[in-house]
C-alpha cells in the first residue's frame, strides 16, 4: 500500500505543476481545450460566434508563421451563455465553464473603453489567467484603433500562454538613448515613424511638433509616436502587430534592451523570442513541415447545473467531530450555496455505497429540506471510493443518460489503496470532481480526479474553530451562473472559547450585497445564546435552532440594511468551539458585487521553494485598492501562519495598484496539504476603485504616416486615470483551495532565503544630488529586515545591467534597511563617471540579508545630465520624415530662421552643460529620472 501511495504521489505532483485553470493541451503543436465563453451580460448576437471562429482561424496561420511553423490552433470551444436561445449546434458543455475559461467576451472594464488586455500578474514566463475582449471589439469595430483582430489574438495570446509582456509602455512611453536623442518606446528600433501632437475639434484636426517637458526632460505629455503605414521591419508582434509587415517576434539580433517596455523590465531586458523559445511549450515541440488544418469549433451552450454529493460515512467519520462537521458543512451549502434551478443527489459510502437522493430539482425550501433528511446520521464500515463515484454516475444518469458536465462534491477523510483504479472511467466519464479533503489522512490519489476533470480541490483539518470545512463547501458555487446569482461569503470566523465565553464581533453589508443574506451559527457543545442587531441596531429574532447537528441559522427576508451588523455569542461551557459565517448575493443584477478570487501560485511544491499567495479584489472587471487582505495558511495538523498581502508593487507583487494583492509563504511547517483562505476589509475612505486602463492592454494605435501625413484615428477617450472612486466599507472572505507540500526537514536549516528584488526603485535629480526611493525588501523575500544595500551607478545601461559588480559603487555607511514594504530613501553625490560621453547616470540597488545572501539586482532608475537631443522638423504640420528618421521636435517652430536660432543655441548649451559636466561636476538643475 505504501508503494502505491508514494507511486501515486508522484504522478499527482507530476500533474499539479502549477496553479493553472486553464484545460489548454499542446498536442501535436496543436493547442486543443481552448475556451472562449462569451459573458451572460453579452446581448445575443450570432454574429458574434462566426466573429469568433474568424479572429481564431486567422491567428492559427498568423500564429504558425510567427513562431517558426511550431504552433497552432486545432480544437476551440465557444461557450454560450444560459440566456441565450436554444440552437440544434449547440452541445452541452463537458469540462468546459466560464472558470476554466481562457478568453472572456464580455463587455468593457468601464464604457466606452474596448481595449482588449490579458489578466496577468505573475513572474515572466508564467502563464496569465484571462484574454479579456469586449462585444464590439469581437465584431470588427475597434479594427482601425487595434488592428485586426487575428493579429492581436496573437499578441494576447502571447501573454497568455508565454507570459510575455508588452515592447511599449503608455506610462513611459518615451526614454532617452544612449544615441543620445529621445527615442518612441518600441521594439525595433527600426519601426520608424514620427513623434507629433495630434488634436481635433470636430472634424478639424491639427498636427504639431512635440515639445521637450521643463519637468522630465522628454516629450510633452500628449505627445504620440505615429508610425509609417509601410514597413520593412518584420518585429515586433508584442510591439505593434497591426502594421502589415510584422510577422515574428523581437529576438536577440533586434531586441531593443534600452526601451523602458514591460517586456524589459519584468523579463530581465530578455528577448519575448528568448522567453518564448524557452517555454516547456516550446521545448516539447519540432517545426512543421506540412502546414496545419484550420481550427475545429464546438458550440457549448451552458445548461443548468447538475451535481451529486458523495459523503464518507466510513467509521473514521466518528472521530473528531467529523460526521457532524461535514452535516454542517452540507447544509450549509444545501440551503444557501446551491443555486435556485439546481439538480443535486445525494451518495454515502464506506466500503459499500447507498443512493440516499435521485436528482431533485432545488425551486424552493421544499426541495432544498428534503435534501437536508438525506445526510447520513452514523458512522461505520471502511471506505470505498470508487463504489461511491459509481453510484454518483448511477444517480446522474438516472435522470440524465449523458453525465456531461455534471459535478460530483466527494469528501472523505480516510485512504483508500483501490482509489486509482476509477481514475480512467472518470477521465471517460465528462463528469468534474470537486474533491474536499477531511483530516490528515484523506486519499492523495483523489486529487488527481479533481485534476483531470477541471474540479476543485479543498481541504479542512481537524481544528473546527477554523471552519474549513463550511468554507470549503461555500466556495462550490457554480462556475458558470451570473456573478449576481453566486453566494458569496462575508464572514467565516471562529473561536475555542476558555476563560472568555464571549465571542462579539461585526460583519459589513456594502450596498452591492444583502440579498439572500444568511447567518449560520455552530457549536461543539452547548447551544450558544445568540444575539444580532441591524445596522440601526434593531435585534434579529428567530434564529432557527437544529440542536442535533448543532446549527443555528437566520435568513433576512428581501435585501438586508447596509451598514455593520453586530453579533454577540456566549458559550455554555468552557472549551467550546463556535463558529459563524454569513453570505449574501448581489442586491442588484446590474450591479457587479465586490468579489475575491484567492489563490497560491502553485498547487504542489517542493521544500525549500517559495510560493506566493494571490488575492484579487474586483468590482465587476474594475479592481478595488486599498483595501486590508490578510491570508491564513492551515497546515496539515492545524497550524496558521498568517500574512498580511499588500498591492504595493514590490516583493512578491509584480504590478501596484492593479487590485492584485500578494506575499511571499516559506513558513512550511510539515509535509503535506495546507488550505488557504483570505479575509478581506474595505473601510471608508480607504478603498477605491481605480479607473486606470488594465495593465498589458492592446496599444492604441493614434494614427498612420502616409506619405508623409498622419492620417489619425479617432482619439481614445480621455480619462483623468489618476482618480480613484472612494468606496463604502465592505467584507469578504474566500477560500483560495489547497495546496501540497513536499520535502519538509524536521532539522535545523541554514538561511535559505535571500532579499526580494527590488523592482520600484526611482531617481530624482536634486542640484547636485541624486534621491532614490525605494519598498525595503526583507531578510527572507518580503520578511524581516535585510542587513545592507549595494548601491551602483554607471554611464551605461547596459553595462550596469551586465556587469552591476563592476560597476562604480556608491558610499552606503549611513544607510541602514528598515522593515520590509518600508519606504526607503536616499540621496547622494554621483562622483566620477568614467564614460567620456555619458549623458545619463543609471543606478541600480543590491540587497544582502544577515547570511550574505544577495538579492537580484534591482530594476534601474536613470537621471540625465543635461537634456536629450531633439531633433528639428521642416513643417510642423505636414510633417516629411526621411525613411527610418524619427523627427521629433523640442518646440515650436515658426519659421526657418527661428528653428536655425533655437538649433544653434540649444548645440551651444549641450557643449557647455558637457564641459562643465566632465570639468567642474556641476550638473544642471533638476534633472528628473526616467525610469528602466
Amino acid at each position: 500500500m505504501g508503494l502505491f501511495r508514494s507511486v501515486v504521489f508522484l504522478l499527482v505532483l507530476h500533474l499539479l505543476q502549477g496553479s493553472d485553470t486553464s484545460l489548454i493541451q499542446l498536442n501535436n503543436n496543436g493547442y486543443e481545450g481552448v475556451i472562449i465563453a462569451i459573458d451572460p451580460a453579452v446581448p445575443e448576437d450570432g454574429k458574434i460566434i462566426e466573429q469568433i471562429k474568424d479572429m481564431v482561424t486567422t491567428a492559427s496561420t498568423y500564429l504558425f508563421e510567427a513562431t517558426e511553423k511550431r504552433f497552432f490552433f486545432k480544437n476551440v470551444s465557444i461557450l454560450i451563455p444560459e440566456n441565450w436561445k436554444e440552437n440544434s449546434e449547440y452541445k452541452r458543455p463537458k469540462l468546459e465553464s466560464y472558470e476554466h475559461a481562457d478568453v472572456l467576451v464580455a463587455p468593457p472594464t468601464l464604457p466606452g473603453r474596448d481595449e482588449p488586455y490579458t489578466k496577468q500578474f505573475t513572474a515572466c514566463g508564467e502563464k496569465g489567467e484571462y484574454i479579456h475582449l469586449t462585444p464590439d471589439f469581437v465584431l470588427g469595430k475597434s479594427e482601425s484603433e487595434y488592428g485586426p483582430s487575428g493579429r492581436l489574438f496573437v499578441h494576447e495570446w502571447a501573454h497568455l500562454r508565454w507570459g510575455v509582456f508588452d515592447e511599449y509602455n503608455e506610462d513611459e512611453p518615451y526614454y532617452s538613448a544612449t544615441s543620445k536623442k529621445i527615442e518612441a518606446t518600441r521594439c525595433p528600433t527600426g519601426i520608424t515613424g514620427i513623434n507629433r501632437v495630434y488634436t481635433c475639434q470636430g472634424d478639424s484636426c491639427v498636427t504639431r511638433a512635440c515639445r521637450i517637458d521643463s519637468k522630465t526632460k522628454l516629450y510633452e505629455k500628449d505627445c504620440q509616436f505615429f508610425p509609417e503605414k509601410d514597413q520593412t521591419e518584420k518585429a515586433s508582434i508584442m510591439f505593434m502587430q497591426g502594421i502589415d509587415s510584422v510577422v515574428e517576434f523581437c529576438k536577440e539580433n533586434n531586441h531593443n534592451r534600452e526601451a523602458p517596455s514591460l517586456q524589459n523590465k519584468m523579463c530581465n531586458s530578455r528577448s519575448t523570442w528568448d522567453v518564448i523559445s524557452n517555454s516547456e511549450d516550446f521545448k516539447n515541440t519540432t517545426s512543421m513541415v506540412a502546414p496545419p488544418p484550420p481550427p475545429v469549433f464546438s458550440l457549448l451552450k451552458i445548461s443548468q447545473r447538475i451535481m451529486c454529493l458523495v459523503l464518507d460515512k466510513s467509521g473514521s467519520m466518528a472521530g473528531s467531530n467529523r460526521l457532524n462537521r461535514m452535516n454542517q458543512a452540507a447544509k450549509h451549502f444545501l440551503m444557501q450555496t446551491i443555486e435556485n434551478g439546481s439538480w443535486v443527489g445525494m451518495v454515502h459510502f464506506d466500503s459499500t455505497a447507498y443512493i440516499k437522493s435521485k436528482l431533485i430539482q432545488i425551486t424552493s425550501s421544499n426541495e432544498r429540506n428534503k435534501l437536508l433528511e438525506s445526510l447520513p446520521t452514523a458512522a461505520s464500515g471502511g471506505t470505498s471510493i470508487c463504489r461511491g463515484i459509481k453510484s454518483a454516475f448511477q444517480v446522474l444518469t438516472g435522470t440524465y443518460p449523458q453525465i456531461d458536465g455534471s459535478e460530483i462534491v466527494l469528501l472523505t477523510d480516510g485512504e483508500d489503496n483501490t482509489a486509482g483504479s476509477c481514475v480512467d472511467e472518470v477521465r471517460q466519464s465528462g463528469a468534474i470532481i470537486h474533491f474536499i479533503a477531511l483530516g490528515p489522512s484523506a486519499d492523495q490519489a483523489v486529487i488527481e480526479m479533481s485534476t483531470i476533470t477541471g474540479g476543485k480541490h479543498k481541504y479542512a483539518s481537524d481544528e473546527a474553530a477554523n471552519n474549513g470545512l463550511i468554507d470549503a463547501f461555500a466556495a462550490l458555487v457554480s462556475g458558470n451562473a451570473d456573478l449576481s446569482q453566486q453566494s458569496l461569503q462575508l464572514e467565516s470566523k471562529g473561536l475555542t472559547l476558555n476563560n472568555n465565553l464571549w465571542m462579539n464581533g461585526t460583519v459589513i453589508i456594502d450596498s452591492t450585497v444583502g440579498k439572500d443574506t444568511f447567518f449560520l451559527v455552530t457549536w461543539n457543545g452547548q447551544s450558544p445564546t445568540i444575539s444580532l442587531w441591524d445596522p440601526n441596531g434593531k435585534r434579529m429574532e428567530n434564529f432557527t435552532v437544529d440542536t442535533d447537528s448543532k446549527i443555528a441559522y437566520l435568513s433576512i427576508p428581501g435585501t438586508a440594511k447596509v451598514g455593520v451588523w453586530t453579533y454577540s455569542l456566549q458559550a455554555k461551557q468552557n472549551s467550546e468551539i463556535l463558529t459563524i459565517t454569513v453570505n449574501s448575493r448581489a442586491a442588484n443584477s446590474s450591479v457587479p458585487p465586490i468579489t475575491v478570487n484567492a489563490k497560491m501560485n502553485k498547487d504542489t511544491n517542493s521544500f525549500p521553494s517559495p510560493m506566493i499567495v494571490y488575492a484579487e479584489i474586483l468590482q465587476g472587471f474594475v479592481p478595488i485598492l486599498g483595501a486590508n487582505v490578510t491570508a491564513f495558511i492551515e497546515s496539515n495538523s492545524g497550524k496558521t501562519e498568517v500574512l498580511q498581502l499588500l498591492d504595493n508593487g514590490a516583493g512578491a507583487d509584480s504590478f501596484k495598484n492593479d487590485g492584485v494583492y500578494s506575499r511571499y509563504f516559506t513558513a512550511y511547517s510539515e509535509n503535506g496539504r495546507y488550505s488557504l483562505k483570505v479575509r478581506v476589509h474595505g473601510g471608508t475612505n480607504a478603498a477605491t476603485r481605480s479607473i486606470r486602463h488594465p495593465l498589458n492592454r492592446a496599444a492604441y494605435i493614434p494614427g498612420w504616416v502616409v506619405d508623409g501625413k498622419i492620417e489619425g484615428n479617432p482619439p481614445r477617450p480621455k480619462i483623468d486615470e489618476d482618480t480613484q472612486t472612494p468606496l463604502e466599507s465592505f467584507s469578504r472572505t474566500a477560500s483560495g483551495g489547497a495546496f501540497v507540500v513536499s520535502n519538509v526537514s524536521n532539522l535545523p536549516l541554514p538561511d535559505l532565503y535571500p532579499p526580494s528584488q527590488i523592482t520600484d526603485l526611482e531617481a530624482t535629480r536634486d542640484g547636485d544630488n541624486i534621491s532614490l526611493t525605494w519598498t525595503a525588501p526583507g531578510d527572507d523575500f518580503d520578511v524581516g529586515k535585510a542587513q545592507q544595500y549595494i548601491i551602483r551607478i554607471n554611464g551605461s545601461l547596459l553595462d550596469l545591467r551586465d556587469n552591476f559588480d563592476d560597476a562604480l559603487q556608491v558610499n552606503t555607511t549611513d544607510l541602514l534597511p528598515k522593515e520590509a514594504n518600508s519606504e526607503e530613501t536616499f540621496a547622494f553625490k554621483p562622483g566620477n563617471i568614467s564614460e567620456e560621453n555619458a549623458t545619463h547616470i543609471f543606478i541600480a540597488i543590491q540587497s544582502v540579508d544577515k547570511s550574505n545572501l544577495t538579492s537580484k539586482v534591482s530594476n534601474i532608475a536613470q537621471v540625465a545630465l543635461f537634456i536629450p537631443e531633439a531633433d528639428s522638423s521642416p513643417d510642423e504640420t505636414q510633417p516629411n520624415p526621411s525613411p527610418g528618421e524619427n523627427l521629433p521636435n523640442s518646440g515650436v517652430s515658426i519659421s526657418s530662421l527661428v528653428l536655425s536660432v533655437v538649433g544653434s543655441v540649444a548645440l551651444v548649451s549641450i557643449i557647455l552643460s558637457t564641459a562643465v559636466c566632465i570639468l567642474n561636476k556641476k550638473k544642471n538643475s533638476r534633472r528628473p529620472r526616467t525610469e528602466f
